[in-house]
């Protein structure tokens, strides 16, 4: 347990059907109930690749905070280990709010979702199911894997990518091992999902920050991404409120498909503008999009402490 000015933070498990989640569980050490808030990372990373940053600052403020680390991933358990399978992340943020809504300090009515970059799609989704949620915050989140897809493969390859996809398919069913993509080039390892000198930069950090990151992901994780479709359920998640923090040259999600997500979104809702790539939130861009993340959910979390 760390004890900081403001809140504590407890190492957790979070037990889900086929899993454990480990997680930390922050604590604010103003009185309950305490509005909560979910939390958890994009694309094969974990949440000690700056996360404490964004739960620390919301706990501060009296917000209880649970930052959790995908199945397959970091410290959580379940297999296969390294797949980002979209649809069950998004059923792990709602395993999640069931947990939370049984802590005794916690406002059970007063739960929001923050999710960034692929975790940002899953609680676009979750919003929109689940109506446990109080109010949502997306950060940099995916809008269409398949549009995605036909933007990064030319046009002559795309068969050839589905026909891997296929042929995995068959593979695994064979009983075969996973077939592995890097996250990032490295020496004589498997081909890279990225290769743009900010993601480079970003996931290259992942071993500094984390004992338990890997740079892999399975081949079916990025099949599954090319169908992850979040974008399609953004008008159903009205009346929740809803906060898009987009960046202004995103290549990753890109920008304009957010922007035009964010028009399909109906009221309330609320959009911030920060300038630069994908992954200024995190590090460059932090100030402004913690504040903007904070502010919304002391807007529509209701009052601290109350």
């Amino acid at each position: 347990m760390n004890h900081t000015p403001g809140f504590a933070r407890h190492d957790v498990t979070v037990p889900v059907p086929g899993a454990d989640l480990a997680a930390w569980w922050y604590q604010p050490t103003t009185q309950g109930p305490w509005p909560a808030v979910v939390m958890a990372h994009g694309f094969g990373a974990v949440k000690d690749m700056f996360l404490d940053r964004f739960a620390e600052r919301f706990a501060r403020a009296g917000l209880a905070v649970l930052v959790f680390d995908h199945r397959g991933f970091g410290h959580s358990t379940g297999e296969p280990r390294q797949e980002a399978d979209p649809e069950q992340q998004a059923r792990d943020y709602r395993h999640a709010i069931t947990w939370l809504r049984a802590q005794p300090q916690v406002a059970r009515e007063r739960i929001g979702l923050w999710g960034t970059s692929y975790s940002g799609g899953q609680v676009l989704q979750v919003a929109a199911q689940d109506r446990r949620v109080a109010c949502v915050v997306a950060q940099v989140p995916i809008i269409s894997g398949s549009e995605q897809l036909r933007r990064r493969v030319p046009p002559e390859q795309q068969q050839a990518v589905h026909d891997g996809f296929a042929q995995e398919r068959d593979r695994l069913a064979a009983g075969h091992a996973p077939t592995w993509r890097a996250l990032i080039p490295e020496a004589d390892g498997p081909s890279p999902i990225y290769r743009a000198p900010e993601a480079v930069a970003f996931y290259g950090q992942g071993l500094a920050l984390s004992s338990t990151w890997r740079n892999r992901v399975t081949l079916s994780s990025v099949a599954m991404s090319a169908e992850f479709e979040p974008g399609a359920h953004i008008h159903r998640i009205s009346p929740t409120p809803l906060l898009m923090v987009v960046t202004t040259h995103d290549t990753t999600t890109p920008t304009d498909l957010a922007l035009a997500a964010y028009e399909r979104a109906l009221q309330p809702k609320q959009l911030v503008l920060l300038p630069g790539d994908h992954f200024v939130p995190y590090q460059r861009e932090f100030d402004k999009a913690s504040s903007a993340a904070l502010a919304w959910f002391v807007e529509h979390l209701g009052p601290v402490g109350a």
